[in-house]
């Protein structure tokens, strides 16, 4: 991987950790353990109609390559670029207590 893209796929990493909505269904999708590797709106958000997920975080998650939506069933799957984000998630998450904000 050229210098270029790699600074690319990095930018985009952060652009999705940049909201703690993102951090958290992204959170939740590397933490799935259900066997079936989709993560349910409805018990990740209480409002999972919320406007700003349908509008912003779900399409630019999904642009992005790191979701796959399927808004019938409500729920969100890996999608094929999530393997590059997945080291910063599990990083963020073994140090959830020692970053500032909080565990999100």
């Amino acid at each position: 991987m050229n210098e270029e893209v790699a600074a690319k796929s990095l930018d985009a990493c952060f652009e999705a950790l940049g909201d703690v909505e993102r951090r958290r269904l992204l959170l939740a999708l590397v933490n799935e353990s259900s066997g079936d590797g989709a993560v349910a709106l409805d018990q990740l958000y209480p409002d999972a109609s919320d406007v700003s997920l349908h509008h912003v975080h779900l399409p630019k998650l999904e642009a992005l390559g790191f979701i796959d939506v399927d808004r019938q069933q409500g729920s969100v799957t890996e999608g094929p670029r999530l393997d590059e984000i997945r080291p910063l998630l599990e990083l963020l998450d073994e140090n959830r207590g020692q970053l500032p904000g909080g565990p999100e």
